[in-house]
């Protein structure tokens, strides 16, 4: 499947490009800030993975698949080698994508994630969005009100919300809740668990969030040999979104390094 792409930055770079991969429920939109910061420098392709945004729906989806995704949109773009960065999700996708085609990634910066498997961690967000009532609803307002019975932080309803969009005075999500719902298993699956990526790898850790952890090291590094690790404290899994300019200057270090 070919991806929806949205390119900035120096498309005459001689730089390697960085392609930005959002997480779940998320889109390319998601990670505009440090798309923006970095087209200064460098060639930025932002993608909706598929599911999301404006790229294809399909009954299937993990991480196999998505790393085929994004290996025929980067033909199709006629990029033969890119940095990838990749938040939770969209960390593990590029962690499937480094494993797959170590000899496409030059770096490999990952935000907030690590390659095991987790416990389902949203469903109470699967609850609200099958919750709303997309028939009756007339504002994202209404909405709001609905998914607050299940979601608590307005933060994350306000995230969600962004994926809500009206056309032809009906409203629905962008991203293809049903198929999330029927694949949410292999998606909070560990990503491709063969083979290595021997380049440089930076995690990228919320001070606050446990989803990178001590015990995780050895699976970290049994993967991804050239690991290192920074740590943004007063952050939690958003981190990028709560600590841009922190988040931004880590990457450049790295991508100068």
């Amino acid at each position: 499947m070919l991806l929806h792409t949205h390119s900035s930055g120096q498309q005459d770079s001689n730089t390697v490009p960085v392609v930005l991969i959002h997480g779940l429920f998320g889109s390319y939109e998601n990670l505009g800030v440090i798309e923006r910061s970095l087209s200064e420098q460098y060639r930025v392709l932002n993608v909706d993975v598929r599911n999301h945004g404006r790229s294809g729906h399909t009954e299937k989806m993990n991480y196999a698949l998505m790393a085929e995704d994004l290996a025929q949109t980067l033909d199709q773009l006629n990029i033969p080698v890119a940095v990838l960065l990749g938040h939770s999700m969209g960390g593990k996708l590029a962690m499937a994508f480094a494993l797959q085609y170590p000899q496409r990634v030059s770096k490999l910066i990952l935000a907030d994630i690590a390659p095991v498997a987790y416990p389902p961690r949203h469903n109470s967000i699967f609850a609200g969005l099958t919750a709303v009532d997309l028939a009756g609803i007339s504002s994202r307002a209404d909405a709001d009100k609905q998914l607050a019975q299940h979601i608590s932080e307005p933060g994350v309803r306000q995230f969600l919300l962004k994926s809500l969009v009206k056309e032809d005075d009906s409203f629905h999500w962008r991203f293809n809740l049903a198929a999330l719902q029927a694949n949410y298993a292999a998606l909070v699956d560990a990503p491709l668990t063969e083979g290595s990526y021997d380049g440089p790898t930076l995690f990228i850790k919320g001070g606050d969030s446990d989803y990178i952890l001590p015990e995780h090291k050895a699976r970290i590094m049994q993967l991804f040999p050239q690991a290192q690790a920074k740590i943004i404290q007063g952050t939690g899994h958003w981190l990028h979104a709560e600590k841009p300019a922190a988040f931004t200057k880590l990457v450049q270090d790295f991508l100068l390094s």
